[in-house]
């Protein structure tokens, strides 16, 4: 019988007391589509770990890391939450995020600052939509992982269809280490093909302890088959168990799981673990292929940045010996102590009272205090080193993605891709109390989310906020409410329309005024014409001879970027364009950063207005499950929808239907789909990319928009 809980505080004792190597650090995420079960396979690592003492569930509201009012009521995840725990003498410090497509930056920024990931699958659901997407996230910032079958007491579950979905969909290598024992409500463990043993759990305790067995004598060939797999995929990609497997030596257990954890750092294989979270099977050994398999800070390679003063690269290592360098991936409003940092600290430390240098805003900033967050509760902390993740409390000036550092030896490390809003509303205070408070709660929320934009829109006179979707701002407008205090009435979701180009042309701004004084004169030449998609507004310089004085060119980079906020057909944003300037000249006395960044915004808007201007739409990504009974009806509601479908495949018993579709077509789907399946059917959809509205629909949308 194995059990757990034995010497937990030691450990924690002993940890912090012998200032263990960062070898035995773990940086871990737990991501995945929405209700695979990453929440609730958090909770049970933190109960197994001896964090909690209570296993809390989300659909009861009680899950340690769903901490916000509306995460408990709605059971779903909306914010990435951090935590640390203890393992078999390792700190394993994890961030639990969000599975709805609306809340992705939490996922996206976590994954910027974690060495490896936890990637949690539905046994039933295989590889769905937002799969894909943290795989694609995970991929972007070269994240180790290692993947959890979860769910396999579930009717319908199919272990090796989703190993087969996880090769072929997102092309990863598996290795399978595990095997279940039984299936749907017969799933009673798994078999270990490394130690080629069964792992057992015992009902009545509930998880805490499972037998060490003999593999069942049905499942014994299927284990030896698979061992022996496993075995030649790890020698395919790793050479030291090549050259034994192919002189016919015993690859020993230690060598394997040593081959298996280079593979996984370098992210050359998956490997694949599987169990049921919510019936506490499959959890401890998770922790050990956690423990075995993804890197320590130390295992991740000299990373590097720039210096922001002279554009040097500059390589640091993982170590408290180097000079400080730490990245801020998140900024989170607390009502007892406001503004709360969250960073990553790649190299040097810093302790609590001391002042800290941000690379992007060049200036100092104090932090008055340390913190180890346990979700939303704190631990004082006195120092934190390299390799490690906490808060603070002080910096009041830095944002999301910026990097902290030494004063004397800055580095600005590389920051986050943030997606851009694609559904908006308009938003007014209820009462002339509630006018001041919602500008400042809004203010604080833009701060929080990168993906949260607030603006104003001079011709109707609207505050606007803009968002990932319609949760995304129905969360907002309920946070508004409840932790701000503020009533505001909103407008129905509009779509984020945007603006482009469809040739390329040149175009000339003048801005001069006289006015008795001294004057102002700036004349620029641009080439404008199509970018590259989803590239927003690049600005080329390719003046040459002087014919506009270097100190004034960030000026009609400005000016551009500016006038590119409001577009000429609707007073959407302008986006995937190529700005090139190529010509201009100046006044000796009257030219200035004003005139030339006015000569830039007046030059955009000509070249606008010349370059036939197009509207463009965002399209989602879409996956519609339904009984195949209703897949007629379903198919036919989609194409009314301009949706393009890519493919209909079998899920256990039911269809799944792939497609893209425009999002101002989708609005109210979720009833349309209801009553279309009788409540049967369900979907997801995530923005993908953003296209040309057709012309008859764009006439009556910029024909709306000036009415």
């Amino acid at each position: 019988m194995y059990k757990i809980f034995d010497g937990l505080v030691e450990t924690e004792k002993n940890f912090m007391a012998e200032k263990q190597s960062l070898d035995k650090l773990r940086n871990i995420g737990i991501v995945a589509h929405i209700d695979a079960g990453k929440t609730t396979t958090t909770e049970r690592m933190l109960y197994y770990t001896g964090r909690i003492y209570k296993v809390g569930t989300v659909d009861e509201g009680t899950a340690t890391m769903d901490w916000m009012e509306q995460e408990q009521e709605r059971g779903i995840t909306i914010t990435a939450a951090c935590t640390t725990c203890f393992w078999k003498e390792y700190r394993i410090n994890i961030i639990d995020t969000p599975g709805h497509v609306d809340f992705t930056i939490e996922v996206e920024r976590s994954l910027k600052v974690l060495d490896g990931c936890v990637v949690v699958f539905c046994a039933v659901g295989g590889v769905e939509p937002q799969s894909e997407t943290v795989w694609r996230q995970a991929d972007r910032y070269k994240v180790a992982r290692i993947a959890f079958i979860n769910k396999l007491d579930r009717v319908g579950s199919d272990f090796f269809g989703v190993v087969r979905q996880i090769e072929t969909r997102l092309g990863a290598k598996a290795l399978i280490l595990q095997l279940p024992i039984g299936s749907e409500d017969n799933f009673r463990g798994m078999i270990d093909l490394l130690e080629m043993k069964a792992l057992a759990y015992d009902s009545v305790a509930a998880g805490a302890a499972y037998n060490i067995e003999d593999i069942p004598g049905d499942l014994k060939n299927m284990a030896v088959r698979y061992r022996e797999q496993l075995i030649e995929k790890v020698a395919e990609l790793d050479e030291l168990v090549m050259n034994k497997y192919v002189h016919d030596h015993t690859v020993s257990i230690p060598e394997l799981k040593e081959a298996i954890r280079r593979l996984t750092i370098k992210n050359k294989a998956v490997a694949i673990l599987c169990g049921s979270s919510l019936r506490n099977k499959g959890i401890q050994p998770l922790l050990d292929a956690v423990r075995d398999y993804l890197p320590s800070p130390n295992d991740i390679e000299v990373f590097s940045g720039i210096n922001p003063f002279t554009h040097e690269r500059i390589e640091r290592r993982a170590s408290e010996d180097e000079y400080l360098s730490a990245l801020c991936f998140k900024i989170m409003s607390d009502p007892f102590v406001g503004k709360l940092s969250f960073f990553r600290v790649y190299s040097g430390k810093f302790r609590s009272g001391s002042y800290i240098y941000n690379a992007n805003k060049r200036i100092k900033e104090k932090v008055q205090k340390l913190l180890r967050m346990h979700a939303n509760k704190q631990e004082i902390i006195e120092e934190v080193g390299a390799g490690d993740i906490a808060a603070c409390v002080g910096l009041k000036d830095t944002a999301t993605g910026e990097s902290i550092c030494d004063e004397k030896n800055p580095i600005l490390l590389e920051s986050m891709h943030f997606p851009e809003p694609v559904i908006s509303m308009a938003i007014e205070p209820l009462t002339k109390a509630d006018q001041d408070k919602l500008g400042l709660a809004l203010h604080k929320l833009e701060e929080e989310d990168p993906t949260f934009k607030v603006s104003y829109n001079s011709e109707t006179n609207q505050t606007l906020i803009s968002g990932m979707g319609e949760l995304h701002l129905e969360i907002i407008v309920d946070r508004l409410s409840r932790e701000f205090n503020v009533k505001a009435n909103v407008g129905k979701p509009q779509v984020a329309y945007k603006e482009t180009i469809g040739r390329k042309v040149i175009s000339e701004g003048k801005f001069i005024h006289q006015s008795g004084g001294r004057g102002q004169y700036g004349r620029v030449v641009i080439e404008v014409g199509p970018g590259e998609k989803n590239s927003g507004v690049v600005f080329v310089n390719k003046i040459s001879r002087g014919a506009i004085p270097r100190e004034f060119i960030p000026a009609v980079e400005t000016g551009v970027k500016e006038a590119a906020q409001t577009g000429i057909l609707a007073s959407f944003p302008v986006t995937d364009i190529e700005v090139v300037l190529v010509d201009g000249s100046f006044h000796e006395v009257d030219s200035s950063e004003l005139s030339f960044r006015m000569a830039g915004s007046i030059a955009l808007r000509e070249a606008l207005r010349k370059a036939e201007a197009v509207l463009m739409e965002p399209v989602m990504d879409l996956e519609v499950i339904v009984p195949e009974e209703y897949l007629g009806d379903v198919i036919g509601d989609l194409n009314s929808r301009r949706a393009q479908i890519a493919s209909i495949n079998q899920r256990a018993n039911v269809k799944a239907i792939r497609c893209t579709a425009p999002l101002a077509e989708m609005f109210g789907y979720v009833t349309q789909i209801r009553s279309l399946t009788q409540g049967r059917g369900s979907y997801t959809m995530e923005p993908s990319f953003y296209q040309q509205v057709p012309r008859d629909i764009a006439e009556k949308i910029i024909a709306g928009y000036h009415s």
